[in-house]
């Protein structure tokens, strides 16, 4: 009995299943009916059996088969196996019909790999959690050992819940994911622990495994009980478990031991009740397909399933959510003595503040807030909102200079004096760039601020003569310009900036420069999917913020000159980056009763870095992708766009109805992976920021502040207005 799925063939013979393609056997289980137990020792033992019955219905495959226990449990499957559209579907229900001595339990779907039972042949991609290798993962991150047994996450740490394996020498891939967004709630009576049973835990959990034939639970002080079983291991597969399992992964440097030789690792395991009549289902899509490389396999499996998943958006006004942010803005901008800045961090729900520091950019965005206080109080005839973005701009360009040519990155008002930071390459270029913008848009208004421009021209003069001989930076500076960090992987961070000052100066330097780092980062970062350090307080390890500078400096590169290759690299980077962005939506419980996740859901937020937590920073780039759509003509980039504009606005008191001090606030990140929201509950600069600069430039460009009213446009007219260097720094 078959079933045909575009070129492949999924054969149902022996009790198994087989997956081949062209006569090639890729992939197979032979005994597919799985249960994991959770005995009266508390230890898991896995159990397995063939199918018993294989009939053919109007609709697909129906399987049915049973696995028996030692402990006396009888559990039941039901498998039926669909076709649908471009994908496999496998919906499972399973029943208990004896309940033993078996405390809990829980099911695997799964397919063996046949190519190669060696992870090192595979590459992997589970999105925001799993990238290739892992190479540039931090030391507690899933993959990064691949000598390990299980390599499973909680589908809800991914941006999408799928996972899919591509093998480095045929390419032919497999993907899982979970076929519904329909995960409810877990009981939050109980408290996670290594070792649970949860009636209502329904998470699922993606990744691969080849375990051996003996049990594996880490006790609470390191010890790791193996026992010998009589199921027999395949060897490597991709698998689907429910409820989910999250690990193995290391402990870190601090772990609960007795013996601190052993190094422990975390394996939290989830199980369903083992009562009489327990009933267990679920379902999971299969997709199998070849591709010529990583980065076509991870584009495309993400689009598949995210066509599938996506949250619906968010209904907000962004006209009013916009202004709601700048009039906040305004009321936390004030006056230290000869300076204007926000505070660094606002304690919600009521804005207390408990740091007061000026950051040039990323977290800070100081001179970018500045910008905007200044563009819209000028628009809008709020003089408050002028004089103090005016202020923040001027005091930066008055206070910040160097003598090697860049700025000071940290100001204190209680000591009047910059605080000793290296100078950060992403952190400068964020605010030379609005700096530059407020110079361009006071000289449009016929006033000139000389002194603006020169402090761009020394800092784009201190970018050409740090960079290095190969076109790279490197990621911070001592005081003196020299190397502080070795790593070069922030290298697309000033490219716009270079750019925009060629436009607006003429100087070719610049633009050689611009020119120079962009193509390497195309050989480095685009050719090797190598995006890392994108933010200045994590380590060099693979991220979001990465691959949305590398987007911002290929596309800026782009608009300059029109050469295909900088658009490939721009695509590339977008399609990276969009898969940290949670685009499914699963119940979460904050614990704080004024928080907007208690009203609306999760979708829009990003995951920071591997392993980290959630934020709004997607917002940064609606006006990119909807950009990138006018360039490539590709749908799925307004619809994402659209989706990151709207849902990002979740975490956010929109209409003041949440109940923060004022409208439009949101918190600054979060991990709520286990559906408890974890957080610092507080607010920093950049969170509104993010918000209101796409909407800004979305505003400038094509005259809206929704994009369903920018597409009211004709396509030409849109098409016009998105070439933005065309009559760029022209007063």
């Amino acid at each position: 009995m078959k079933l045909e799925y575009g070129e492949y063939t999924l054969s149902f013979a022996n009790g198994g299943v087989v997956v081949e393609k062209n006569g090639t056997v890729l992939y197979y289980n032979k005994r597919p009916a799985f249960v994991f137990v959770k005995t009266k020792e508390a230890v898991t033992e896995f159990y397995d059996d063939t199918y018993s019955d294989v009939e053919e219905e109007r609709e697909g495959v129906l399987c049915v088969g049973s696995v028996s226990t030692p402990g006396g449990s009888v559990f039941s499957f039901r498998d039926m196996y669909t076709v649908v559209s471009s994908e496999l579907k496998i919906q499972r229900e399973v029943l208990v019909e004896k309940a033993g001595e078996d405390l809990g339990f829980s099911t695997k779907i799964s397919f063996v790999m046949a190519e190669s039972q060696a992870p090192r042949d595979y590459e992997c991609f589970m999105p925001g959690v799993w990238y290739k290798q892992n190479e540039f993962a931090p030391a507690r991150s899933i993959g990064k050992d691949l000598d390990a047994e299980y390599f499973w996450q909680w589908e809800t740490r991914c941006g999408l819940p799928l996972f899919a394996m591509q093998n480095t020498t045929s390419r032919e891939t497999v993907c899982l994911s979970r076929w519904a967004a329909d995960v409810t709630m877990r009981d939050l009576s109980l408290a996670l622990s290594e070792n649970e049973v949860d009636r209502k835990f329904t998470i699922g959990s993606l990744g691969m495994s080849r375990p051996q034939s003996k049990t594996l639970n880490y006790l609470y002080y390191g010890f790791a009980v193996r026992k010998e079983i009589s199921t027999p291991c395949d060897g490597l597969s991709i698998d689907y478990v429910y409820p989910g399992g999250d690990g193995e992964i290391p402990k870190g440097d601090f772990y609960a031991s007795m013996n601190f030789a052993i190094k422990s690792k975390n394996f939290n395991r989830m199980y369903h009740p083992v009562e009489k009549g327990f009933w267990q289902e679920y379902a999971v899509s299969a997709q199998f397909a070849f591709y010529g490389n990583f980065q076509s396999m991870m584009r495309e499996t993400w689009r598949k399933v995210y066509s599938r998943l996506r949250d619906r958006l968010f209904p907000v006004d962004n006209e009013k959510h916009f202004k709601n942010c700048m009039q906040f803005l305004k009321e936390m901008t004030c006056q230290y003595g000869e300076s204007y800045g926000l505070p660094f961090a606002a304690q919600l729900p009521h804005l207390d503040i408990s740091c007061v520091s000026f950051q040039f950019g990323f977290v800070g965005q100081q001179p970018g807030i500045g910008y905007q206080l200044l563009r819209y109080g000028d628009m809008e005839g709020d003089r408050e909102a002028y004089e103090k973005g005016f202020g923040i701009l001027d005091f930066w360009v008055r206070r910040a200079m160097t003598e090697t040519g860049a700025p000071n990155v940290c100001y204190h008002p209680a000591i009047d004096d910059f605080e000793p930071y290296p100078f950060w390459t992403r952190m400068i270029a964020d605010g030379m760039e609005a700096i530059l913008d407020g110079y361009l848009y006071l000289r449009r208004k016929g006033k000139e601020q000389t002194a603006w421009l020169d402090f761009c021209r020394k800092t784009a003069d201190w970018y050409v003569r740090i960079q290095n001989e190969d076109g790279s930076y490197y990621r911070s500076y001592k005081q003196d310009s020299s190397m502080n960090m070795d790593s070069k992987a922030n290298t697309p961070s000033p490219i716009r900036f270079l750019v925009q000052m060629y436009l607006v100066t003429g100087d070719e330097r610049y633009k050689t420069a611009a020119e120079k780092a962009g193509q390497w980062s195309y050989e480095n970062l685009y050719k090797n999917m190598e995006y890392r350090g994108g933010t200045c307080d994590n380590m060099d390890i693979t991220d979001k913020e990465a691959g949305i500078y590398a987007l911002f400096g290929f596309l800026a590169l782009y608009d300059l000159s029109g050469r295909d290759e900088w658009l490939e690299a721009a695509k590339a980077a977008a399609d990276y980056t969009e898969t940290w962005t949670y685009a499914w939506s699963f119940p979460v419980m904050s614990p704080y009763p004024i928080h907007p996740f208690n009203k609306y859901g999760i979708s829009g937020q990003s995951i920071i870095t591997i392993g980290g937590g959630a934020d709004v920073y997607m917002a940064a780039c609606s006006y990119t992708y909807y950009r990138l759509y006018l360039l490539t003509g590709e749908d799925h980039y307004r619809d994402f766009a659209e989706f990151v504009h709207n849902n990002t606005r979740q975490s956010n008191d929109v209409d003041g109805s949440v109940g923060y001090r004022y409208a439009g606030v949101g918190h600054e990140s979060g991990n709520f992976a286990t559906q408890v929201l974890e957080s610092h509950y507080h607010w920093l600069p950049w969170c509104t920021f993010v918000e209101i600069d796409p909407v800004s430039h979305l505003v400038d460009t094509f005259g809206a502040y929704e994009i369903s009213d920018a597409e009211k446009l004709s396509l030409e007219e849109r098409q016009r207005r998105n070439r933005i260097y065309a009559q760029y720094g022209v007063c």
